[in-house]
């Protein structure tokens, strides 16, 4: 049950909001930006609190008439039928209300950036990195998004041995956050002539793209060399030093790019993923300050966490840190099914925060 107090909390807030957005005079662009999300983050919340309100005073009124000594028999059934109905429905709005109150990730509307790299395995591990980097394209292309490579490295015998990309589109990081960790996979590879199965595996990161007043960067905090681009890209990319290695000497981070021609251009490649990076960085440190309430979530999105194995033999795809088995592979890696295991960790996350909601 939530306080009235809480609602009436949430409800003065809203007001208030839309008051000041209506009469915006002294508001800088950044302040407004930053008052008109949490308008329209506390819209929802007022509009399922005002129809629950509706609902409960609908059914005094109902229970009222159907206790009425004056009334007669036919109207009293109509009553009692009515003030059924309105009391299934108070249990749904009020789950409904509790969702809505559960505190957002600032994060959650965001682009984000893909990282997907071949792990143990060799030749096998990355035609399993192509494998979910093609997952999650069909899977952007359901949902609209936008996939766009930002550097790629290819096996020996095809697939990636390490892919970036961005993801741009609506509600991107929401959907992607939980497959941070290491994906496992157990098939008989091509090249196996004797049919064993091995085991083999690729780390996913899904980072939030980060605005650029969330990363601050000194440039005495950068150290750049360019050098020369080596492997697929044609004559020109190999003879001038084209490509850009960053290092953020404060934390040791690396980034390198040398997919384009373009110094300038792999410098903002890099830089891009940095300040992703950088980002995540800070994120996790005030996640692990907010430790107690991270361990009731699905998964710590360690990429060094196993999450999920990929079973070819059986044709089943098991998520571990929510127990689900779904036997329809072929769904899954399509991008199809994908969504069906999003949707389940999401769900999860729910249902852990709204546990701990109810304790504190």
């Amino acid at each position: 049950m939530i306080p009235e107090s809480k609602i009436k909390q949430i409800t003065d807030r809203y007001e208030f909001l839309e008051h000041r957005l209506a009469n915006p005079e002294g508001l800088e662009g950044q302040d407004f930006a930053k008052l008109s999300r949490e308008f329209a983050e506390l819209r929802d919340v007022v509009e399922i609190a005002q129809k629950l309100k509706t609902s409960k005073s609908e059914l005094k009124d109902a229970l009222a008439l159907s206790e009425d000594p004056d009334c007669d028999a036919e109207m009293k059934e109509l009553a009692q039928a009515e003030a059924e109905e309105l009391r299934a429905g108070l249990g749904d709005l009020e789950h409904e209300l509790a969702l809505a109150l559960l505190p957002k990730d600032a994060a959650d509307a965001r682009p984000a950036i893909l990282e997907i790299r071949a792990g143990t395995g060799g030749d096998e591990a990355a035609l399993f990195a192509g494998d979910l980097y093609r997952m999650y394209q069909r899977y952007a292309e359901n949902h609209g998004w936008r996939v766009e490579p930002i550097s790629m490295s290819t096996g020996d015998v095809g697939g990636m041995k390490e892919v970036i990309a961005n993801v741009s589109g609506q509600g991107v990081f929401a959907k992607l956050k939980f497959e941070s960790g290491v994906h496992r996979v157990q098939r008989v590879p091509t090249t196996e002539a004797g049919g064993r199965i091995h085991t083999s595996a690729a780390t996913v990161a899904v980072l939030p793209e980060p605005e650029d007043v969330d990363v601050h960067i000194d440039d005495k905090d950068l150290r750049i060399d360019v050098f020369r681009a080596s492997g697929p890209g044609g004559q020109s990319v190999n003879t001038t030093d084209s490509a850009v290695r960053i290092t953020h000497i404060p934390t040791g981070l690396v980034v390198s790019q040398q997919d384009e021609k373009s110094q300038h251009k792999n410098k903002a490649k890099a830089m891009k993923v940095l300040r992703a990076r950088l980002f995540e960085l800070e994120r996790a440190k005030v996640d692990q300050e907010r430790a107690d309430a991270r361990r009731a979530q699905v998964g710590s999105g360690d990429r060094s966490e196993r999450i999920r194995t990929y079973n070819f033999p059986q044709g089943r795809v098991t998520d571990h840190r929510i127990n689900l088995t779904l036997h329809k592979l072929d769904q899954i890696l399509e991008g199809d099914g994908l969504e069906e295991v999003v949707q389940a960790l999401q769900a999860e996350d729910q249902a852990a925060r709204l546990a701990q909601m109810g304790e504190a």
